[in-house]
């Protein structure tokens, strides 16, 4: 069976802009010999493939047979990287830096010691401007093997100068090192599981921090090592719900960008995130006025030659402004209006479907189904959370388990009580075979079973009852992610005064707004 994703060397070239598909074919044209001949006609065949299918392949490749393929294959996808790197030098800092080093050494071979030197003292300075530490440790091996092994007339200074650097360049990855593990470690650790479900869980991430960072990380004032502590923490508070460290956290990560703008261009995609992560803690902790200022400020940024340019930058800003222009809708309440961006997301979905990592495509289907329940198109609200409830993929176990109960609202709203019975026996065991239950749920779980014999002239008092007993979970930071994940409060209140969840939010929103200007 035809699998688009199935072979390196299609996603490589389908992955291509047309820029740089015609600077292919002008560079390998430069050397074009008959070999050169064959990956032009091979690249050419790829390209209009819809999917990888080495039989339909061979079919449009006449004098090429399936044992040459394979060398062909390879010889084509290194041609393709070495001309995407000659396009993309002048974009990065990684390429200019490791291109001098390698004119560097080519000196250094040729016997031209002095200029290898200059080179390479060229290279350190770029190198210490842009916080690039890891490259300067190739640097400074080059340089000590030049001077141990080649009299250079700068041996006495020399020595000692270069010892000097090499004790704090290696002093400096090893805390960044330290760091950025602690960073990725408890954010995987987020999306392997979610949020913190009670005080064990939280212990154990508090204990685990704890251990892992090292005693002087506070002193650090690196931009590198300030990232990845601001990064942990930020996490750290994420996971712990507690949504005024959080916003602190992504608020201080922006900052630094902000303390030294020469680093939006050199980690672009740690500038993006900490807009994300910023966005969402506005989100979180509903301050409206500041989430508008900062998805305004994020737009503006996406629109940069930096952003378009870049496959990468441009997919992820594509991915975060979606993600804060639906939480909007979900502050505001405008459903609605919400619905109409969907066609265009999944357009967007489809286009950069080989790029966008599963997770994120769980996310955005949780949100969009959100926004169908929202506006009270229950059936297209199902749909999308079937995409997640079938999903096979071993993450965020917390989405997994949300998805299940807005499904069973669904099918509440729906009024398809005949399942309602079977379907919430379901989902409770499912939620607590993984120990996800808070106290706000199994008060749902409670409330729903009742629900099938009460009467519908009942329903509205048993509602009322059913508030009451959440809203004294509200300010109880364990019970915060049933508030997150489902604005279940909304929900009810609109079922209590008989109105639609949407008219609930954004009446909330002007009093919200009300407040704040008179403020």
């Amino acid at each position: 069976m035809a699998n688009r994703f199935s072979d390196t060397l299609f996603q490589l070239i389908h992955s291509l802009e047309k820029s740089e598909k015609r600077h292919f074919k002008l560079y390998i044209k430069r050397s074009s010999t008959k070999e050169d001949l064959k990956i032009v006609q091979l690249f050419d065949a790829l390209d209009k493939l819809v999917d990888y299918d080495e039989k339909s392949l061979l079919k449009k490749l006449p004098g090429i047979e399936k044992p040459q393929l394979s060398n062909l294959k390879t010889h084509l996808y290194k041609q393709i990287l070495a001309s995407l790197r000659l396009l993309k030098s002048a974009d990065s800092i990684d390429l200019q830096l490791n291109e001098t080093f390698d004119y560097a050494h080519i000196l250094y071979k040729k016997g031209l010691f002095q200029q290898s030197l200059r080179l390479l003292d060229r290279a350190k300075e770029t190198a210490k401007a842009n916080q690039k530490f890891n490259f300067l440790v190739q640097v400074l091996a080059l340089e000590k093997r030049i001077e141990t092994l080649h009299i250079t007339h700068s041996m006495q200074m020399r020595a000692e100068q270069l010892s000097d650097e090499s004790r704090e360049v290696i002093s400096r990855i090893d805390m960044v090192a330290r760091l950025s593990n602690l960073a990725l470690l408890v954010y995987s650790w987020y999306i392997q599981n979610g949020h913190s479900r009670n005080e064990k869980d939280e212990a154990r991430v508090r204990e685990y921090l704890k251990e892992q960072l090292p005693a002087n990380a506070w002193e650090q004032t690196g931009f590198y090592e300030r990232l990845y502590l601001y990064q942990s923490y930020n996490w750290y508070a994420f996971i712990r719900q507690d949504f005024l460290m959080y916003y602190r956290y992504s608020q201080k990560w922006l900052d630094l960008f902000e303390e030294q703008p020469i680093m939006i261009r050199v980690e672009t995609g740690h500038y993006i995130k900490a807009l994300h992560n910023l966005l969402n803690a506005h989100f979180d902790l509903r301050n409206y006025r500041q989430f508008e200022v900062v998805l305004r400020k994020f737009e503006t940024f996406a629109q940069s030659e930096r952003v378009i340019d870049n496959d990468n930058f441009r997919i992820q800003s594509f991915v975060y402004i979606t993600t804060a222009k639906i939480n909007q809708v979900f502050m505001l309440g405008n459903f609605k209006e919400g619905i109409l961006m969907v066609p265009e997301i999944e357009t967007k979905l489809t286009e950069y479907d080989l790029f966008i990592d599963r997770h994120r495509i769980l996310v955005l289907n949780y949100k969009i189904a959100s926004l169908y329940f929202g506006s009270g198109n229950y059936d297209t609200c199902i749909d999308y959370l079937q995409r997640i409830i079938n999903d096979q993929m071993d993450l965020r176990n917390d989405l997994q388990c949300y998805a299940r109960v807005l499904h069973l609202m669904a099918h509440y709203e729906l009024g398809n009580f005949d399942l309602m019975e079977s379907l919430t026996k379901s989902v409770y065991r499912f939620m607590a075979k993984r120990e996800r239950l808070t106290r706000v749920e199994e008060e749902m779980f409670k409330f729903l079973r009742t629900s099938f014999h009460t009467s519908r002239l009942s329903m509205r008092a048993e509602f009322e009852k059913f508030l009451e007993k959440i809203r004294a979970f509200e300010g109880n930071r364990y019970e915060a992610r049933a508030f997150a994940y489902l604005d279940l409060v909304s929900w009810v209140e609109s079922k209590v005064s008989q109105r639609p969840m949407s008219e609930i939010i954004a009446e909330k929103y002007r009093r919200s707004k009300r407040r704040m200007e008179a403020a």
